[in-house]
């Protein structure tokens, strides 16, 4: 079948392929390369019309029946074809019709994966390890909640050593991609017996076959990757580690929208192996799992270095202090302080840029995207006016379009605007930026990092890109700023996003014996969310936030699913939605569908945008229902209407 659908083809006397193998087949005036997905005795295809497969892929093994049975409970839940779920499993070499043949791939090793030994563990972490242990051998999801710094890597190593002795493999899952190269060295020093290779979406082709091929024979022993990661194929898959499991990285936004996380808790079920969940700050859906006694539960509650504890984290009232190009006079008070006795800072800001946006004081004109319902980004550096959405971009004008006025000025900041500042206050320091922009060119991130693990950065300006699974011994202050948008979001997730990614930002100070200080600048001082970043207590605030879910009817108490339309029409998405609603209302009255609004981003590229919710109790009510739900909308007839169906919709 050709990676799109399901196509019947007859297979030429002397061949047998079988289900798994690749296969040529002519596909219009062209051939493709697809995968079998069945073998049957007859077709309901006219025998006239059925084409003969070209031939079997040599130089490819078969995709194992275990993969293709999660192949087919992803088709299913994310309603999505099957064709579509292989596609996203095999990289795009895989694929090519015409290349030059895979040299054969070395057989399964078994040799002594060599584990280094590098720390004495903690008795959290030995606990969490025993528990991990425990699992051994059937399916055991267990939920590693440890604060910033606590040595959650360490207890994943453990885990992971334990497997490759007995010669099976391990695949361990970050969210992003900036994550891997640190964590690759570190995995490859600790295991340099075995075979570890990466799989991500920045590898190039060659690669990223390279590494498909390596786990799919068992070569590869330890497989590290982004979400795509989960999809690959193994010859003997052991243990499944996630780790920062709540990061909304692991859910993929088009397409096959699916959560990396999620299918790799149903791919350990499958196989009957343990899978381990970690974080400083769990998703509430798994946490509620562990109060539920569906997970094990391990806490590291302290840090694994000796005497490096957890930082001060105060809040800076913007009210009173109020912050110049961004920075309040306390914060760059602690700054001046950590150049002095020659420690690093760390300011965050989770937006790129210079300015959100470019406005004019004489008539209030701003920089609004023609094609998006949102503000074109000031970037200073490269003379331009850009849209984060559709990627339009404009030179920065030099004098107002709609009044000619020549009094035109940047409004909020961006990192670009924060590493300005900062210059100009400190001209004498070392100051580096992370953010999408400044490391868009291969392994510029990864020098960055390097630079300011070797003391040769002051001051790091970054996003949330620098938020999460770095270690920087030498940083002892972090600053945050412009998080009270998140307090008061529509959307029901942002305050746990919000809580979430300032521990995750505040855990990278103090994580040596230096002590480490927390400051966010904020409107609201007073606001619980603080109070509960500062005292590092998740439990507390998962619980609260879990009876706030449970009140309101969210998940993890009650499951979701989006249907997202858009239209070049105004009010044509809309229409279709009120359309969708009431085949919604027909086919269920156990599922509770919502009024059509419009989406967050309400114009994206030209399309208007808009989006309906449904809501079950369960998912044996919420399963059956979109699956009719889908047959129906697809009923509906030819419109100028684009729409997708995502089920557990991370952004509502």
């Amino acid at each position: 079948m050709p990676l799109d659908a399901t196509f019947d083809f007859r297979v030429p006397e002397g061949m047998d392929p079988g289900a798994g193998d690749l296969v040529v087949v002519p596909f219009g005036r062209g051939k493709r390369v697809g995968v079998v997905v069945a073998r049957a005795a007859a077709s309901e295809i006219a025998e006239n019309r059925l084409r003969d497969i070209a031939g079997v892929v040599a130089d490819v093994p078969r995709i194992a029946e275990p993969e293709l049975e999660l192949y087919r409970f992803c088709a299913a839940y994310y309603l999505r074809p099957l064709g579509e779920v292989i596609a996203a499993s095999l990289p795009p070499r895989i694929r090519q019709v015409s290349r030059r043949k895979f040299p054969p791939v070395e057989d399964i090793v078994p040799a002594d994966p060599g584990f280094v030994e590098a720390v004495t563990l903690t008795a959290d972490q030995q606990r969490a390890a025993d528990l991990i242990r425990a699992g051994s051998g059937k399916f055991h999801p267990v939920l590693l909640q440890g604060v910033t710094g606590s040595g959650k890597t360490e207890v994943y190593l453990r885990a992971m050593a334990e497997t490759l002795a007995r010669g099976a493999q391990a695949l361990f899952l970050v969210p992003e991609i900036g994550l891997t190269p640190q964590l690759e060295s570190q995995v490859r020093g600790r295991f340099p017996g075995a075979r570890v290779v990466a799989a991500h979406s920045h590898l190039s082709e060659g690669e990223r076959a390279a590494a498909w091929l390596a786990a799919r024979s068992g070569a590869a022993r330890i497989v590290l990757g982004t979400r795509l990661a989960v999809l690959s194929p193994f010859a003997n898959l052991g243990l499944i580690v996630v780790d920062e499991e709540h990061d909304a990285s692991f859910k993929q936004q088009e397409g096959l929208r699916y959560s990396a996380r999620d299918v790799a808790v149903r791919r350990a079920q499958l196989l009957g192996i343990p899978v381990v969940l970690g974080s400083a700050t769990p998703s509430l859906e798994s946490y509620a799992n562990t109060k539920q006694g569906r997970y094990a539960f391990a806490e590291l509650k302290t840090r694994a270095m000796a005497g490096a504890a957890m930082p001060a984290v105060r809040t800076i009232d913007t009210r009173v202090d109020k912050p110049q190009e961004g920075l309040s006079a306390g914060l760059v008070e602690a700054i001046r302080k950590r150049l002095e006795r020659g420690e690093q800072s760390l300011i965050f800001v989770n937006r790129r840029g210079f300015s959100p946006v470019l406005y004019c004081r004489d008539c209030a004109w701003k920089s609004s995207c023609k094609r998006c319902s949102a503000n074109l980004v000031l970037h200073l550096k490269s003379g331009q006016l850009r849209c984060h959405h559709c990627g339009h971009h404009r030179a920065i004008p030099t004098r107002c379009p709609e009044c000619g006025s020549v009094d035109l000025a940047p409004v909020g900041h961006g990192t670009q605007r924060v590493e300005d500042a900062l210059r100009s206050l400190f001209p004498k320091a070392r100051i580096a930026r992370v953010d999408r922009d400044s490391t868009a060119r291969k392994g510029s991130l990864k020098r960055v990092l390097e630079q300011v693990r070797d003391a040769e950065v002051d001051i790091l300006v970054g996003t949330q890109m620098l938020a999460k699974g770095h270690d920087y011994p030498g940083l002892t202050l972090v600053g945050a700023l412009d998080s009270d948008s998140g307090l008061f979001s529509a959307d029901f997730r942002a305050s746990e996003r919000l809580f979430s990614q300032l521990v995750q930002v505040a855990g990278r100070a103090g994580r040596a014996e230096r002590a480490g200080e927390v400051l966010v600048q904020t409107d609201f001082p007073t606001h619980p969310l603080y109070a509960a970043v500062a005292t590092h207590d998740y439990i507390a605030f998962a619980d609260e936030a879990l009876e706030e879910r449970r009140l309101a009817g969210f998940p993890p108490f009650a499951h979701l699913a989006l249907l997202r339309a858009e239209s070049k029409k105004a009010g044509e998405a809309v229409a279709f939605l009120r359309d969708a609603s009431r085949l919604a209302r027909r086919i269920s009255q156990k599922v509770e569908a919502f009024d059509p609004v419009p989406a967050p981003l309400e114009r994206k590229a030209g399309f208007e945008r808009a989006q309906l919710l449904v809501r079950a109790k369960s998912r044996a009510t919420l399963q059956p229902f979109v699956r009719e739900w889908k047959a129906a909308l697809d009923d509906l007839g030819e419109r100028r209407v684009r729409w997708s169906l995502d089920v557990d919709p991370q952004d509502v």
